[in-house]
């Protein structure tokens, strides 16, 4: 089995490498899954990453939840390994932050304890087993939160066939790629 390591290197490589336009295409494909699950459609809030460097774009869920009506929320780093969630309610609201990814500069601090929390990774496994960036941010969030119904986003290039697990990884519910969903 790889190291983690080894995984985040290859991962970035195949992001890299990957047409753009791709990208796009197989997000909005994604994203429509997303739309069609329970989770999403009873959801009052919704809390997502903000993407960047190649990641699934959470910008068609963002549209139809704001269309929708839905409180919509992203994370802010506030400490080493530790973030929270503030409420946004369009792109205005974010602004480059930690590593240069957009982080939302509004202040109310968003408390949705149920909310849909759609979650970012590196590379996953068929069993649901995600290696994220390496500084634990989501792992540490959903053990302090853990009434959170949780969809992972991932492109089909970032199955493996294993990713090591270790005993504080939180599993997503769901993880959807633009082919498969897992649960």
């Amino acid at each position: 089995m790889m190291e983690k390591k080894e995984i985040r290197k290859l991962i970035f490589a195949r992001r890299r490498a990957a047409d753009p336009e791709v990208l796009l295409a197989d997000s909005q494909i994604i994203c429509r899954k997303v739309m069609e699950t329970e989770a999403f459609q009873d959801a009052s809030a919704i809390y997502v990453y903000m993407d960047c460097k190649g990641e699934v774009s959470v910008k068609p869920l963002l549209k139809e939840a704001w269309r929708l009506g839905k409180r919509t929320a992203a994370p802010r780093v506030t400490g080493p390994g530790q973030m929270r969630y503030y409420y946004i309610s369009s792109y205005a609201d974010v602004a480059p932050g930690y590593y240069q990814i957009p982080e939302p500069v509004t202040q109310e601090e968003a408390h949705d304890e149920t909310a849909l929390l759609i979650v970012p990774g590196v590379a996953f496994d068929r069993q649901r087993h995600r290696c994220g960036y390496g500084q634990g941010f989501y792992d540490r969030y959903l053990a302090e939160h853990t009434g959170h119904p949780t969809i992972a986003l991932a492109f089909d290039f970032q199955i493996m066939e294993q990713v090591p697990a270790d005993a504080f990884d939180r599993l997503p519910q769901m993880l959807i790629t633009e082919k498969e969903v897992f649960q």
